[in-house]
């Protein structure tokens, strides 16, 4: 009873705190500069500022206040923070104020409230520039708003959210030369970071799950399933670039778990291809969407943060690039 109510407690306050906050930037903007950030707006600020603070004590500092505007300015719906800030606290918000692009904001929020990440979980994400990893980011900016509307009305999670590309796993302490063994038992060795940095709601389910057809044994690497997508993901680990072959391998591990794995009320299974390097053209060509196949590179070592943030600008280009070819063609 006691923890209940003091959690109960620590929500309510949280929610109040970031309402307040909201509203003092709200109407600081519509009420006092009516818009303005011209060097009048400046002043004001700091004349209120030292008014609140003489009033009510610290906490209204004149960079504070500059944030509670900024944070109406990118959050400007109030029912949308009231559902978030039962989630997420003030400081969770301060993470999300310096990114520029509302769908990026709009994601890392979302995922914040639905994955249930701390500051410092949200802090990596956005480090290790997950947005721009994930295949939500490389669809038409209509398509994607779509998707993350449909997250926030109704807990939807789609593949686009899960799945992302490349996948960083620095932490497996791989050198130079490996094999797909060593990868398979790194993986499982560091488990726990492994499905953190897949995200939520991925459970392990086998390795080198055995697959008979025709008196013939196949080994698919591992799989997992996950909770929100209810299906099952066979992930298929390669150590060099991708190659077509391993489509038509990936369709026929799907088909049989399909038919002897998943339950009645689950979704079809999804398959991930991890390659050391993508092959663009070829899995373009190949259409892999359509058969619930996802392709991503893996990092072993985790690069300078200019040179993933060039790979990922390509990488989202190509995408869009591919998508508004295939509208012209149809």
């Amino acid at each position: 009873m006691i923890e209940d109510t003091r959690a109960a407690v620590v929500v309510t306050v949280n929610v109040r705190l970031t309402m307040l906050y909201w509203q003092i930037g709200k109407r600081i903007n519509d009420e006092i500069l009516h818009g303005d950030r011209a060097e009048y707006g400046k002043e004001i600020i700091a004349t209120l500022s030292q008014q609140l603070q003489n009033d009510y004590g610290r906490g209204f500092e004149e960079k504070n206040l500059r944030r509670m505007i900024q944070f109406f300015g990118a959050f400007p719906d109030m029912q949308i923070v009231a559902t978030l800030s039962r989630q997420l606290s003030w400081s969770h918000f301060r993470e999300l104020l310096p990114l520029d692009k509302p769908l990026q904001r709009d994601f890392y929020a979302e995922m914040c409230r639905v994955e249930r990440w701390s500051v410092r979980i949200l802090r990596q994400k956005i480090d290790s520039m997950l947005y721009e990893r994930t295949a939500l980011s490389r669809k038409p900016e209509a398509v994607a708003k779509a998707e993350l509307e449909k997250l926030r009305d109704e807990d939807c999670m789609s593949p686009d959210l899960i799945f992302k590309d490349p996948y960083i796993l620095d932490f497996l302490g791989l050198k130079d030369s490996y094999l797909e063994k060593d990868l398979e038992d790194a993986i499982l060795r560091e488990i726990e970071r492994f499905l953190l940095e897949f995200g939520a709601g991925f459970t392990f389910v086998a390795r080198q799950k055995r697959i008979q057809i025709d008196s013939e044994d196949y080994y698919l690497d591992l799989l997992f399933y996950h909770r929100k997508l209810k299906r099952l993901i066979a992930l298929d680990l390669k150590l060099g670039r991708f190659k077509a072959a391993y489509k038509g391998q990936m369709e026929l591990y799907l088909r049989w778990l399909a038919k002897y794995e998943s339950e009645l009320d689950e979704e079809p299974p999804l398959g991930l291809i991890l390659c050391a390097e993508g092959n663009h053209e070829q899995i373009e060509l190949l259409e892999l969407g359509q058969s619930g196949i996802h392709v991503a590179e893996y990092l072993t070592e985790l690069p300078p943060k200019d040179v993933l943030k060039g790979k990922l600008h390509d990488a989202i280009t190509r995408s869009r690039l591919a998508i508004e070819n295939f509208a012209d063609n149809s």
